[in-house]
Formats: C-alpha cells, sequence, structure tokens
C-alpha cells in the first residue's frame, strides 16, 4: 500500500502537544518529520503521567510518543545565528515548514514566511499559536488551558450553574483539535502548491479552534448577542439528554430528543404511567417541569447498576453510552476492533500501545512509522545529509549550537 504522503520532507520546529501532533499525523501518512528541538530537548518531554510500570523497568513516555512518533529529531540551538542558519536550510528543501514559534520569534530567527519563501519558493509554512497573526494579542503566548479551555469559553460552557470552581479539565484536548485544523490546512496548501507553484502560508490557532468547536452556541451569540445560561440537569430542554447515576453510582449517558423514545422509555424504565401524566405529556410539559422530572428518573436509575441498564437498553434498540473510565476505553471491544490502539516498539524493543490517528485513506498505507526519538538522536545524519561533517560538524558540537548523542 502507497503511504499518502510517502517522499515529502517536513521540518518542525515546535514544542508540546497542538503542532506536534498535526507534524505526527504526517508522519503517519509517510512523510519524513525532522523535528527541530532545543538542546535541552522539548518541553513536553516528561511532562505529562508516566506509566505505571513494574520496578526497575525504563519508563515509557507514552504521551510524547504520542504526539512525535515516527519523526527524527535533531538539536539545534536557534538562538543562536549558526543554528538558525542550519534551520533555514533544512526548509530551503523541505515541502512544509511548520512551528509555533511567535511571530517576532519567527522574524528574529530568520524563519517567518517571508524569509523562508525567499529560499524556497514553494515551500507550505505552517504555523499554530494561541490568538491568531493580527490583532492586540497576536504575541500572547497561549495554551490549551489558557486560549481554547479559557478564551475560548469552552470551560464556561461545561460549568454547571452552581459550580464555585470550574470543572477539571484534561490535556491537548484543545491542542489536538488544533491538530487537526492545521493538519487538514497543510494539505490544502500543499494542493495549491501543486495547482499554483506557489508557496503558500498557513495560520491556526487555538482560538479559532476553539470558535470551531463552540460554534452550535457561538453561531446563536453572534446573531443576538446572548450568552446561553447554564443549563445543568434539571434545566436540560430534553428528558432523554444528558446523565443518569446508576445503582453502582457509575453514569450512563442517553440521547433521544426526538419524543417517539417517550414512551418506549417509559415502559422500559417502569413507569409506564408517565406517559399519561400531564405534567410530562409533551416535550413542552416536559421541559416545563424538568427539575420534578429529573428527581424521578434519578429515583428510576437508583434501581438498577449500570450493566443491567446497558442490557435493557440494548434490548430496546436504545443510543445510550456508559460513562466509561479511561482504563475501560484502553480495553474497549469496539475500539480494539476498529484498530485504535496499535503497537509500536519503544528503544529498546519492548512493544507498547498508542493511539492511531482518528482517520485512514482506504487501500493507503496510514499509520505510526515507529516510535518517537531520543533528544538530537538524527543530528548527524541529518547535517551530513545537508553537508556538515567532520570538523565543521564537530565545531557545531563544541560550540553548543548543535547537541544529541550522535553528534
Amino acid at each position: 500500500m502507497a503511504a499518502p504522503l510517502e517522499g515529502m520532507r517536513v521540518v518542525e520546529v515546535a514544542n508540546w502537544m497542538a503542532a506536534p501532533g498535526a507534524a505526527a499525523l504526517m508522519a503517519d501518512m509517510g512523510a519524513d518529520v525532522v523535528k527541530v528541538e532545543p538542546l535541552r530537548g522539548d518541553a513536553m518531554r516528561g511532562a505529562t503521567r508516566q506509566p505505571q510500570l513494574p520496578e526497575g523497568q525504563d519508563p515509557i513516555d507514552a504521551a510524547f510518543e504520542m504526539d512525535n512518533r515516527g519523526k527524527r529529531s535533531i538539536a539545534v540551538a536557534i538562538n543562536q545565528e549558526p543554528g538558525a542558519d542550519l534551520v533555514r536550510r533544512l526548509a530551503a528543501g523541505a515541502d512544509v515548514f511548520l512551528c509555533n514559534l511567535l511571530p517576532s520569534r519567527q522574524t528574529r530567527f530568520g524563519l517567518d514566511a517571508a524569509s523562508l519563501h525567499a529560499l524556497n519558493p514553494r515551500l507550505v509554512h505552517a504555523t499554530l499559536t494561541g490568538y491568531g497573526p493580527g490583532g492586540p494579542d497576536a504575541a500572547r503566548p497561549g495554551y490549551d488551558l489558557t486560549a481554547f479551555f479559557g478564551r475560548g469559553a469552552v470551560l464556561d460552557a461545561m460549568s454547571e450553574p452552581a459550580n464555585t470552581a470550574p470543572p477539571r479539565l484534561r490535556p491537548a484536548q484543545g491542542d489536538h483539535t488544533a491538530a487537526l485544523a492545521l493538519f487538514g490546512g497543510v494539505l490544502a496548501a500543499l494542493r495549491l502548491v501543486e495547482a499554483t507553484g506557489e508557496g503558500q502560508v498557513v495560520d491556526v490557532s487555538l482560538l479559532g479552534a476553539a470558535a470551531w468547536t463552540m460554534s452550535s452556541d457561538l453561531s446563536a451569540t453572534l446573531v443576538d448577542g446572548v450568552t446561553p445560561t447554564p443549563q445543568g440537569r434539571i434545566a436540560r430542554p430534553h428528558a432523554l439528554h444528558g446523565g443518569f447515576r446508576c445503582a453502582d453510582g457509575r453514569w450512563i449517558l442517553l440521547f433521544m430528543p426526538e419524543p417517539h423514545w417517550w414512551a418506549p422509555f417509559c415502559e422500559a424504565v417502569g413507569h409506564p404511567e408517565w406517559t399519561d401524566d400531564e405534567r410530562f405529556a409533551d416535550r413542552g410539559a416536559r421541559a416545563a417541569h424538568m427539575p420534578e422530572l429529573t428527581r424521578l428518573m434519578d429515583e428510576a436509575f437508583a434501581a438498577r447498576p449500570l450493566k443491567a441498564w446497558c442490557a435493557l437498553f440494548d434490548e430496546r434498540g436504545f443510543i445510550w453510552g456508559p460513562a466509561s473510565t479511561v482504563a475501560e476505553f484502553a480495553d474497549d471491544e469496539q475500539a480494539a476492533a476498529d484498530g485504535l490502539f496499535p503497537e509500536i516498539d519503544d528503544a529498546s524493543g519492548r512493544r507498547f500501545r498508542t493511539v492511531r490517528a482518528p482517520l485512514r485513506v482506504q487501500g493507503a498505507d496510514v499509520g505510526p512509522r515507529g516510535r518517537a526519538p531520543r533528544v538530537g538522536e538524527h543530528t548527524a545524519a541529518v547535517l551530513t545529509d545537508l553537508g556538515v561533517t567532520g570538523d565543521d560538524l564537530a565545531a557545531l558540537v563544541a560550540d553548543g549550537v548543535v547537541g544529541g548523542p550522535a553528534a
């Protein structure tokens, strides 16, 4: 099978998750991704929870592996002119330059679109920022928590009305949403390069990814200027839309807002009389009496454990899902059948599972190409291909411009 991006060279100057995640998707599709790291390594290395392994086993930096698998690493101090020059030379022979440097740093190091297009007129120059390339906050650093969840209103929309503190958020949800957008933008730009012969500029922001994510709420507010009222469970518009606690403390989630589900549901939970109750006669009546109806539904769900409700609802063809734990998702039969968790080898040859890209191309070779690199693992090889060898390479190492185990 052919790999969709085989033969393509990508130079990545980025850290953390969003921009590296986009480059990981390109590596999964066969691109040769050269990751440019500072001599100390990407700040993402070792920054998240490390898997609990038996004592004496070397760690697996699973989250870093996720966003950096299949890449080659070159350790370069781009804040030194010889280091920045090496990156520019790499970009001159690349198809894509991908970074999350703020515009001022791109200009300072000669890695902005204008400078690189002067060296490589067909280059796709792609940038991931917190807040976009223009406006008063273009130079403001932004992360998943601050730019996506916070400024992008995702956090507020997820909060229950009575909460005094916002919910605890999980890492990289905004980052990986933005990574998909950046990946798609780069593919579209590559198509334009083919059609026009001219280099392209792609920009994606965490704030823009939040706007897209929040568009169901945001689109109405853009028209009327009204912030949606936090609903919570007792003010939801549809009775069969939301989560309910079962007898074992687990939660089951329903999404059956169409009116024809109401009568079968009432029968299934042992309360057919609810269909004749004028308080719950139609959607409007149920919405008007939602606090009382929620109390009754909570009492009904508290009578059986989650597995019993799941079996019963499957018999009825209801639309439901469990509130799974992360460990349950990792062992999910459907996820395994769909190949969501392929295995790769670490540096010692030990196999471990990771998460595949959320897309397939039928008949194409798409998937992890191997482990993430060690810091600067490929410095010598990449610089040799660039024509830097012998005494010149040794001088760069001695001057602290490049590093890595092979340098």
